[in-house]
């Protein structure tokens, strides 16, 4: 029997706004480049899984000034040939700051507060396991997810990053639930999807963007108002 669903944050429950497509073009067209907002997403779907395997064992927080400059170049040019648009590095690193220079803050998608009540009225345990290394309570009253989540557990606190059990156990410790009692929810298929199997627990894929990965051995959806008819059929 499912007790808890966890959800991983960014891409899942949240979103930058601005949106980083747009951002990332009025920064490309600043820079003489053309690239279209529907490639950008593509290139993100794609460099955001070198971003989350860099993270994995070598926290990019952790890192130089020097070294993230190094690897955000790298991203951003993966972003930039996956749009179909190539750059040198030196190209990539100033398109990078460029675009981080814009103010943005974090927004929930619109299907998340709808999910969420709906997830609390059916009796389930709702929380938040992520790899941001920032104060989540605090983000998540910001965010105005507080109200609907039962526990949060962050890689600032627990010292690692997903997809290593440490950080799913604590999960599991703080709701009191065995590992297949609980559902995870991510749109990485690594650090979400093989992290929380790894433990023992339920995963799920979601994939807003339609350019994630082919789900393995695990149910995909697009948005949040699926999530309910796939916890139906793992009860």
């Amino acid at each position: 029997m499912i007790k808890a669903v966890s959800f991983d944050f960014y891409n899942t429950l949240v979103r930058f706004w601005p949106p980083l497509e747009e951002i990332q073009q009025a920064a490309c067209h600043e820079l003489g480049l053309t690239v279209r907002e529907e490639a950008i997403i593509r290139g993100y779907a794609v460099a955001d899984v070198l971003f989350n395997r860099e993270n994995e064992d070598r926290p990019l927080s952790n890192r130089s000034e020097e070294d993230r400059l190094e690897f955000f170049g790298r991203y951003e040019q993966l972003i930039l040939e996956t749009a179909g648009v190539a750059v040198t590095m030196d190209l990539a690193q100033r398109v990078w700051k460029l675009a981080m220079s814009v103010p943005k803050d974090f927004i929930p998608f619109n299907d998340v507060v709808p999910a969420l009540e709906q997830l609390r009225e059916a009796g389930y345990k709702v929380g938040v396991i992520t790899n941001l290394r920032r104060d989540l309570g605090e983000l998540c009253r910001q965010v105005g997810l507080s109200p609907y989540l039962d526990f949060m557990v962050s890689s600032e606190e627990v010292g690692m990053e997903k997809p290593h059990p440490p950080i799913f156990m604590a999960a599991l410790k703080r709701v009191g639930a065995k590992p297949e009692e609980v559902v995870h929810v991510g749109d990485q298929l690594r650090s979400d999807v093989l992290g929380a199997q790894g433990v023992g627990m339920r995963a799920v894929l979601i994939d807003r963007s339609g350019y994630g990965p082919d789900a393995v051995d695990c149910p995909k959806i697009a948005g949040l108002s699926e999530l309910s008819q796939i916890l139906e059929g793992l009860s």
